[in-house]
C-alpha cells in the first residue's frame, strides 16, 4: 500500500473523529439549552428547594458547562454514559436490549434492500429509456416523495386492517418463534425498504449510466461483447465507489427512518427509546441515543469514503 493511499485513509479517519467530537459538543449543548430545569422536572413541582439543590449537585448541574461536558465525554469513552434520571438504571443497560432490536431491524432491511436495489438499478441502466426503466423511475420518484409515516400508515391499513396478514404493532415480549418474528418485522421492514430501495436504485442507475458512456465500455461493445458482460466485466468494477456511496447514503437513511417506524409500529428500538427519553427529559438517555445515531451515520459515510479511495486504481497503483 503506497503512502498516498495511507495518507488519504488516515486523513479521512481523522476527519471522522473530529466530526464526531464536534457532534458530541452539539448534542451536549443542544440538550443543555432545552427550557426548564432537569432537577425540577425529575422531582416534580412539589419538591423542596433543598431537594432540588441536592439533585442538581448530584447531577453536577451546579458546575460550569465545560466541566460537565468533559465529565460526560469521559464517561462515554469509558462506556459509562451515566444513569437514567427517570428510573435510576444505568443508561448502558437500557440501551443494550433496544440496540439489539434496532440492529436486527436494520440488518434485515439491509439484507433485503441491497440486492434488490442493485439488481433493479443495473437492469434500469442496461435498459435505459425502455418501458421498464420509465416505470421504475416513476415508481422510485413517487416513493421518495412520500413521507415514511404515510407509507407506514398505508401499510397498516392495507396489510393489518384490511387483509389481516400482519399485526399492526410490532412488539413481542420475550423470545418469540421465527414465524412470529417474521410477522412482527414484516411491516416495519416493508416501510423502510420502500424508500431505501428507491434511493439506492436511482443512485446506482445514474452511476452506471455515466460509466456506460465511457470510451472503454463502448469499445468493448464494438468488439462484440454481450451487454451483460459489458456491464459486469467492464462497467460495474469501475462504479464500486459510487455504488458504495449509494449504499452508505441509503443505509444512513435508516438512522432517521427507524425513529418514525418504531413510533408508528410501537417497535421497542432505540428510536422509540429516544422519543420517550425526550418526553421525560431524561437527558443522559437522550444524549446517549443521539450519539449512537450520529456515530452510525458518520461511520457509514466514512466507510463509503474509504471504499471510494480503495476502489480508485490511480491511487492503488501510484
Amino acid at each position: 500500500m503506497n503512502m498516498t493511499l495511507v495518507r488519504l485513509l488516515a486523513t479521512r479517519i481523522a476527519i471522522a473523529i473530529l466530526t464526531l467530537l464536534f457532534v458530541s459538543v452539539a448534542v451536549f449543548v443542544g440538550t443543555g439549552i432545552l427550557p426548564g430545569d432537569v432537577a425540577e422536572a425529575v422531582l416534580g413541582q412539589s419538591a423542596t428547594p433543598e431537594a432540588v439543590a441536592g439533585l442538581r449537585q448530584a447531577l453536577h448541574l451546579d458546575q460550569p458547562p465545560y466541566t460537565r461536558y468533559f465529565l460526560w465525554l469521559d464517561g462515554l469513552l469509558r462506556g459509562d454514559p451515566g444513569r437514567s434520571l427517570v428510573n435510576g438504571l444505568p443508561v448502558a443497560r437500557l440501551l443494550a436490549s433496544r440496540f439489539q432490536n434496532s440492529l436486527m431491524l436494520a440488518v434485515v432491511t439491509t439484507v433485503i434492500c441491497v440486492p434488490i436495489a442493485l439488481a433493479l438499478g443495473i437492469l434500469s441502466a442496461i435498459r435505459r429509456d425502455s418501458p421498464f426503466d420509465r416505470a421504475a423511475s416513476f415508481l422510485t420518484l413517487s416513493v421518495v416523495a412520500v413521507p415514511e409515516f404515510l407509507i407506514a400508515t398505508v401499510c397498516v391499513f392495507v396489510f393489518a386492517v384490511h387483509l389481516h396478514w400482519f399485526p399492526a404493532l410490532s412488539y413481542g415480549a420475550g423470545i418469540v418463534p421465527l414465524d412470529q418474528t417474521f410477522r412482527l418485522l414484516a411491516l416495519p421492514v416493508l416501510t423502510l425498504s420502500c424508500v431505501t430501495i428507491a434511493q439506492m436504485m436511482r443512485i446506482t442507475r445514474a452511476a452506471l449510466i455515466d460509466t456506460l458512456g465511457s470510451p472503454y465500455v463502448e469499445m468493448a461493445a464494438l468488439k462484440g461483447a454481450r451487454p451483460m458482460r459489458v456491464v459486469l466485466t467492464h462497467a460495474l468494477p469501475n462504479v464500486i465507489g459510487p455504488i458504495a456511496n449509494a449504499v452508505a447514503l441509503s443505509l444512513s437513511h435508516l438512522v432517521g427512518g427507524t425513529i418514525i417506524v418504531e413510533i408508528v409500529f410501537n417497535y421497542p428500538g432505540l428510536g422509540r427509546l429516544l422519543v420517550d427519553a425526550v418526553s421525560t427529559r431524561d437527558m443522559p438517555l437522550v444524549q446517549a441515543c443521539s450519539m449512537i445515531f450520529c456515530s452510525t451515520y458518520l461511520l457509514l459515510l466514512m466507510f463509503a469514503d474509504i471504499v471510494i479511495i480503495l476502489a480508485n486504481p490511480k491511487l492503488r497503483h501510484r
